[in-house]
């Protein structure tokens, strides 16, 4: 057996995008309710990579973690949220987008079972500790979790959140 041939980065190139998406496309991760900075830095190269846009709420620190989580170094799709995070989530919701809360719920279904967003949807991500808060969930038009075999009841932010990115961009 011969060993795999690793592409070039010109052959990388040739296969992707040849220009960026457009503001607020069909898919948006919002990690509302973010504990660590970051976790928002590691999403925002995922939304690069999947052509995805971030909303996060307007907080001191936030802007500090986006510029230092961006690997990139050019500018990418953020969407400040002024005022309560709920108030815009419902407002979403009422102007016809899909809400997919990331939470350990008894309805929740298997990451293995979503199906590629097919319209606007919102991947809502909760705290690092406790997750989704009700009001939150209640928006939900479903819910995922990630399955485990590990010690750990779930994973962080980021990693769950690029997950279900990739899963209904439907990379994977």
């Amino acid at each position: 057996m011969t060993a795999a041939r690793v592409k070039t980065r010109t052959e990388l190139r040739g296969q992707r995008r040849r220009r960026g998406h457009g503001c607020w496309n069909h898919l948006l991760v919002a990690p509302l309710w973010p504990k660590h900075g970051v976790n928002l830095g590691t999403l925002l190269r995922t939304c690069d990579a999947v052509g995805a846009c971030m909303a996060v709420p307007r907080r001191p620190w936030v802007p500090d973690a986006l510029a230092h989580g961006n690997t990139l170094r050019h500018r990418q799709c953020v969407h400040w949220i002024d005022g309560r995070v709920e108030r815009w989530l419902a407002r979403q919701r009422d102007g016809g987008s899909a809400i997919v809360g990331v939470e350990l719920t008894d309805e929740s279904i298997r990451l293995a079972d979503l199906s590629a967003a097919r319209r606007r949807t919102i991947v809502l991500l909760g705290h690092e500790t406790t997750g989704i808060p009700p009001e939150g969930l209640e928006l939900a038009d479903i819910t995922v979790e990630i399955p485990m075999v590990g010690t750990g009841h779930s994973l962080n932010v980021a990693v769950a959140g690029s997950l279900v990115l990739y899963k209904l961009a439907g990379l994977c």
